[in-house]
């Protein structure tokens, strides 16, 4: 690989990239694969990407699933399901980095279904990313699936670094008897990029659980839009929380629904849209920084 294509990588997955059972894509095309003895990686046979089959009682593997494009104008659709076994535990990271030099829209949509197994517990780190000098734009279109089984738990952390210049990202869950599904998402839009984030959660079973927070800052002129649904079926819990800075000609809209078709459904959501504080910049800019540099540090540590 090229120092555009290795920096696009340690940026969305890091250094360690090639660790344990790893496929990498880039420009459409599956380039380097490694399995191990508990992480079976398969490519599918009748659409483009790849099946990924975790065995039963699997300790702390990691497995890493990277895409990235340089390729100017290029639409790639992938997809990918994991099949987690019983008892295992594993970390997945994927996401996509794009880098567009050109005038030509390039595009990624990774379609990623989770079938966990009874007990299993999946941490799920997604990054994505843009950068280049030409005005194609950079679309990044993440589709999460989740079935988690009885006593699964998956932890789900989903990050847009800069870059990226439109987005839908969808996450659609199905959470049985004591299983439990978390998810944090944090966003960053600039200039005139839109962002747009669908959940939508069905807990099926006594004692499942989603707990939701969104993390988003807009700024200049772009637009960023938050739908969440949770449907109780059960006696269970569910807890959406939205929150979001805006700045300059920003805009931002949360709409919330969450539905109890059961007496002991607990569903609650919660959102908060606003501007950066004025005594936070105070207290910073009494500490000898700019105003710009204040609300910078307040983003940053708004986004961890």
């Amino acid at each position: 690989m090229q120092k555009i294509e290795e920096n696009l990588l340690e940026t969305i997955a890091g250094d360690d990239v090639r660790t344990g059972a790893y496929n990498i894509r880039e420009n459409g095309k599956g380039v380097e694969r490694q399995v191990t003895e508990n992480v079976k990686i398969e490519t599918k046979k009748d659409k483009s990407g790849i099946d990924i089959y975790v065995k039963e009682n699997t300790k702390f593997d990691i497995v890493h699933i990277p895409v990235i494009i340089t390729q100017s104008g290029l639409k790639d659709v992938v997809y990918n399901d994991f099949y987690i076994g019983k008892n295992a535990n594993v970390v997945i990271i994927a996401g996509c980095g794009i880098h567009n030099d050109e005038h030509n829209d390039t595009q990624h949509d990774g379609i990623h279904r989770f079938f966990l197994e009874e007990g299993a517990k999946v941490k799920y780190y997604e990054k994505h990313y843009g950068e280049g000098k030409g005005d194609g734009k950079r679309i990044l279109n993440p589709v999460t699936e989740v079935e988690l089984k009885e006593g699964a738990t998956m932890e789900m952390e989903s990050i847009q670094i800069k870059g990226v210049d439109s987005t839908i990202r969808e996450t659609k869950g199905k959470v049985y008897k004591n299983a439990n599904f978390v998810v944090t998402e944090k966003i960053l839009t600039h200039k005139d990029q839109l962002a747009k984030t669908i959940f939508d959660v069905d807990l099926e079973d006594k004692g499942a659980s989603v707990k939701v927070t969104s993390r988003s800052v807009a700024t200049e002129h772009s637009k960023q839009e938050f739908v969440s649904k949770v449907v109780g079926n059960a006696e269970c819990f569910g807890h959406v929380e939205c929150d979001a800075i805006i700045k300059d000609h920003a805009k931002v809209i949360s709409t919330p629904e969450i539905i109890a078709n059961n007496v002991d459904a607990n569903l609650i959501h919660e959102a908060a849209i606003g501007k950066i504080a004025g005594d936070q910049l105070i207290k910073l800019m009494t500490l000898g920084l700019t105003e710009k540099e204040a609300e910078e540090k307040i983003i940053e540590g708004f986004l961890k």
